[in-house]
């Protein structure tokens, strides 16, 4: 009997030969690249550093396409963003200590929301491993260390018959289920050194699945086919899934309205009878949820921002779908369920096959939405929400955008209709500044036929208003709304409402237009009236563009205190 692990792929004719007559002049380096092409990499995201100039020197000999930016933290964004648009890894290369610690808050994020990132950085040479203070250039104590507890998985090299290994190693893991960033580190001296290693021919790393286990999703298909009130929470995970298409099926067949996350923008169509949308801040939601009998949460945490600041607290029944051990039933007892959210949604159509009808829902979703609308309109916010619409009239529906942490982009996340699975991104996981602008650049880079916006504050925009640059050198197509309010604006209004007078929110800043400009870059300034024309005009034109709003912005009242 021959079973499926005792199969061997014999090599072809073309990779003996490979193997037997390498080119010359290979190093440590051509492996990495090699091992990236082979798994199926296309494009490369990061920064030259001395360490690992042997991966830069390799990749003028490969037919990777290389786009380097110009702070360490920014390439991470860009990558992240190329991740959630393609759902590949996207390799982030770096160099040691410095450069490699400056990614570590774009990391961050996309651990938070489970983006796939592959960040091979260089390490110091072999004889500084092991937490000696040798003095070399770059050198920390255990560099792997500071980001262990960030990724997903570390994997270091100590030899070059390891690199081709653990880079597959590395990429499958960003690739199971959750998605996440993942560090490899290479010593400087085993990139360097010339290399005997046949050329990398192959390199299939298929990520693991993670299937529900069936007696759980039994037990809540049950539960849901037989429940009165049944309401469906949407998080990110459905988005990272590919799984938008199962929630509408199982939402019809359930009559089950449903909320999405801020991550989980575009699950659920926002105009459909059952959609709830986006507003995870507000009291009228989160009552409807807590009435629910039976609450599916799919691909969500039910964290800071999704439990209306862990004010939400359920009555019924609640099931919890998630890829992310760590988050199940974290924050609320639950049927737990470790789980691709598209494998298990498919799991319970497949269970639940009889449609619950219910009439009522879809007018339970409108009274819902009418409240929150009264509540909004009572509070004179017209110019914000007139704003969102005219973001929405001037971009097309299946452009993707990037929103910075500032007043707009908090709007956004409840109030603005995303038209579609996976065209809304922001930094809302963790909540860093400056992601917008160069996630967009690492957007159209994955995918050029479309346009890209990105949505930042003034303060927002000076973290990476260097990568203006970036978008000029490589053509990339993405138009940036910067709105200036002169400083920090969300946090002038937290400051005022906390103790009555703000500290260290107000900036002085440049004239964006003439300094996008001075990068060869076309910019406008618009007011909240021509806004949607302007836009729109931008987004037309072909490269890069910046638009820029002088506006100062409220916030809609909170209802979690």
């Amino acid at each position: 009997m021959t079973h499926d692990h005792d199969l061997v792929l014999r090599p072809t004719a073309a990779q003996t030969e490979a193997a037997l007559n390498p080119p010359p002049g290979r190093n440590g380096g051509d492996l990495v690249v090699e091992t990236l092409a082979g798994l199926g990499a296309t494009t490369v995201f990061g920064l030259p550093g001395q360490h690992a100039l042997p991966v830069f020197d390799a990749l003028r000999r490969s037919g990777l396409r290389y786009i380097g930016l110009r702070v360490e933290n920014n390439a991470g964004f860009a990558a992240d963003a190329y991740g959630r648009i393609t759902g590949e890894a996207a390799p982030l290369l770096l160099s040691t200590g410095p450069g490699a610690l400056t990614s570590l808050a774009a990391l961050q994020e996309a651990a938070a929301a489970s983006a796939p990132v592959l960040a091979i950085s260089s390490q110091i040479p072999r004889a500084g491993l092991g937490g000696g203070r040798h003095g070399y250039l770059h050198e920390l104590t255990d560099q792997a260390a500071s980001f262990r507890g960030v990724v997903k998985s570390v994997h270091t090299v100590r030899t070059q018959s390891q690199i081709p290994s653990a880079i597959a190693a590395a990429w499958q893991s960003a690739l199971t289920a959750p998605h996440g960033p993942v560090w490899v580190e290479i010593p400087q001296d085993v990139l360097m050194a010339r290399t005997s290693v046949p050329v990398v021919t192959g390199g299939d790393a298929f990520p693991e699945e993670l299937p529900p286990r069936p007696e759980l999703t039994a037990l809540a298909a049950h539960l849901l086919s037989t429940a009165a009130r049944p309401a469906i929470v949407a998080g990110g995970g459905v988005v990272r899934a590919d799984a938008s298409g199962k929630l509408r099926q199982l939402a019809e067949r359930l009559s089950a309205p449903v909320v999405t996350t801020y991550g989980g923008k575009g699950a659920f169509p926002w105009t459909h009878p059952l959609s709830l949308r986006s507003w995870m801040e507000d009291r009228h939601t989160t009552d409807f949820l807590e009435d629910a009998d039976v609450l599916l949460v799919v691909g969500s945490g039910l964290g800071e921002l999704s439990s209306n600041y862990h004010t939400f607290q359920p009555r019924g029944r609640v099931i919890q779908i998630e890829a992310d051990l760590g988050k199940l039933e974290s924050n609320h007892p639950a049927l737990g369920i470790h789980a691709d959210a598209r494998l298990a949604l498919t799991a319970l159509l497949e269970t639940i096959e009889e449609p619950r009808e219910d009439p009522s829902a879809p007018d339970r979703v409108r009274d819902v939405l009418d409240r929150v609308q009264a509540r909004i309109d009572a509070q004179e916010l017209t110019l914000e929400q007139d704003l969102l619409a005219s973001v929405r009239r001037a971009l097309p529906p299946r452009a993707p955008s990037f929103w910075d942490m500032t007043i707009l982009s908090y709007w956004a996340w409840s109030a603005f209709d995303p038209k579609g699975p996976n065209t809304m991104h922001s930094a809302q996981g963790s909540g860093g500044l400056g992601y917008a602008f160069p996630a967009a650049l690492g957007a159209a880079a994955a995918d050029p036929t479309h346009p890209v916006l990105a949505v930042s504050g003034d303060g927002g925009a000076l973290y990476s208003i260097a990568e203006l640059a970036t978008a000029r050198q490589y053509d990339l197509d993405v138009t940036w709304l910067i709105v200036d309010d002169g400083g920090y604006g969300i946090l002038r209004e937290y400051m005022t409402d906390a103790f009555g007078e703000t500290t260290g929110t107000e900036l002085s800043r440049p004239d964006f237009v003439a300094l996008a400009e001075s990068f060869g870059v076309p910019g406008v300034r618009t007011t909240p009236e021509t806004l949607a024309t302007d836009l729109a005009k931008s987004l037309a034109a072909s490269g890069p563009s910046v638009v820029v709003l002088p506006a100062v912005l409220r916030m809609f009242a909170p209802t979690h205190v």
